[in-house]
């Protein structure tokens, strides 16, 4: 029983270290394999139940495995759709079937690297098929509420639909100063025009216009301004709307706005100190400031200064490039400077990252062993950031690589010689007949 022991365990040593070769031919050929994990092999020995009389070899078995849970080291490259997880987590992707797949029913992968490019429709693959996965953003940016334990809102992440874009301006600050000695009697020094820039739905620039006029009292000083706006939407020979200031002259409030009024289409709320207008592409909102504020408009013995005056909205612009950072917002960046949320990129994590089931071109599938799937943002929690420009090295290490299969060729050749000894024991057996 012992030599028939001695050479079952020789031969499953065979087996094993057969198996490890294979494992290190693996990660050779890997080593440069951008997100490569390498694959590792385990062995453990058997036992078998012994007599007293007599030792019987259980052997041993191999168990292998993807150490997914390791990383790389990251390159740098010129490319802004090249990206990688810095540290632990892996980002979605799916196959060419998936694009058209209801997202219940769409094959959901998990890659630690890869090297993206718009293919004809605008979707953002791989060379090897793979197309990434992304939360859509609407047009302020945000993502909403969305599943993290399911694919269900993720969708193929396509720039082709934003190949254009044209941002209304919704609010404009004005941070100006009107000189207070043209409200004092005898001045003459006129109304004062401020023409603004904006853009409608279309990317179309228009203007509106504050002119700014005095209130020239008989004596003494008025401090008190009429504010007509003109829309070059529209005809500039009718006003948009009329807002009354006032302004305090006093020691602790000098200069700031006392009193607000609007008319003629337009409204002030002195709690935001917003004048609302309504243009031919939707409302507007105009900051000039609250009662007692210093900031907005002001009236000091200064000349007339349009210091800060800000909008928001952009004309039209052709995407020139799209970008991801460290939190995983894909941008698109437009050739008038314009920056705009296209997608957020999720970094996907289980409990047993070396459970995770592996499939062709360094993906991966969720399985019974790895856990469930949790999509965090990109630096949160336990995963890391995306860092783009930057592709993931294989976790080969051809040295250490090298030092084992030098081991594994002794460790062959030993085993083979277990069986080649009991091989020639039970030949010797046999001539004790003759």
């Amino acid at each position: 029983m012992s030599i028939s022991s001695s050479l079952n365990a020789g031969v499953m040593g065979l087996n094993v270290n057969a198996a490890r070769l294979s494992t290190i031919s693996d990660n050779i050929a890997n080593s440069s394999t951008a997100g490569y994990k390498r694959s590792q092999v385990e062995f453990s020995s058997m036992v078998l139940q012994q007599r007293s009389s007599a030792y019987a070899a259980g052997g041993v078995r191999v168990n292998t495995f993807k150490d997914i849970a390791a990383t790389g080291s990251l390159i740098d490259t010129g490319s802004a759709t090249d990206i990688a997880v810095a540290g632990r987590g892996l980002f979605p992707v799916t196959s060419e079937s998936g694009l058209s797949a209801t997202p219940s029913d769409r094959e959901m992968m998990l890659l630690p690297t890869g090297s993206f490019y718009p293919d004809q429709n605008g979707n953002l693959r791989t060379q090897s098929g793979l197309f990434l996965l992304g939360w859509p953003a609407n047009s302020s940016g945000d993502i909403g509420n969305v599943s993290r334990n399911s694919g269900v809102n993720l969708e193929p992440v396509n720039i082709a639909t934003s190949q254009y874009t044209a941002t209304p301006t919704s609010s404009i600050d004005l941070g100006i100063n009107l000189p207070a000695d043209a409200t004092i009697a005898g001045s003459a020094t006129g109304s004062y025009n401020l023409p603004v820039e904006y853009f409608d739905n279309l990317g179309r620039a228009n203007s509106l216009t504050f002119e700014f006029t005095p209130t020239v009292p008989a004596s003494g000083a008025s401090n008190q301004w009429t504010v007509q706006i003109y829309d070059s939407a529209g005809d500039p020979a009718v006003s948009i709307g009329t807002v009354d200031l006032e302004f305090s002259d006093a020691a602790a409030s000098g200069g700031r706005i006392l009193a607000s009024t609007a008319s003629a289409g337009a409204t002030y709320d002195p709690a935001t100190g917003n004048v609302s207008l309504t243009l031919p592409h939707g409302p507007v909102s105009v900051y000039i400031g609250r009662p007692n504020d210093s900031a907005g408009v002001t009236q000091l013995a200064a000349p007339f200064s349009p210091t800060a005056v800000t909008k928001d909205g952009a004309p039209i612009g052709d995407l020139s490039s799209v970008e991801i950072d460290e939190n995983g917002f894909l941008q698109a960046v437009y050739g008038t400077g314009l920056r705009r949320t296209l997608y957020q990129i999720p970094v996907g994590d289980v409990p047993n990252m070396n459970g995770l089931r592996a499939m062709d071109s360094q993906a991966f599938a969720v399985s019974a062993s790895s856990g469930s799937l949790y999509l965090w943002d990109a630096g949160a929690g336990p995963v890391g950031g995306i860092s783009g420009y930057s592709l993931m090295e294989s976790t080969t290490d051809i040295a250490a690589e090298l030092t084992d299969l030098i081991e594994t060729q002794r460790a062959y050749s030993s085993n083979a010689k277990i069986v080649q000894t009991v091989d020639e024991m039970l030949q010797e057996t046999t001539n004790l007949k003759r």
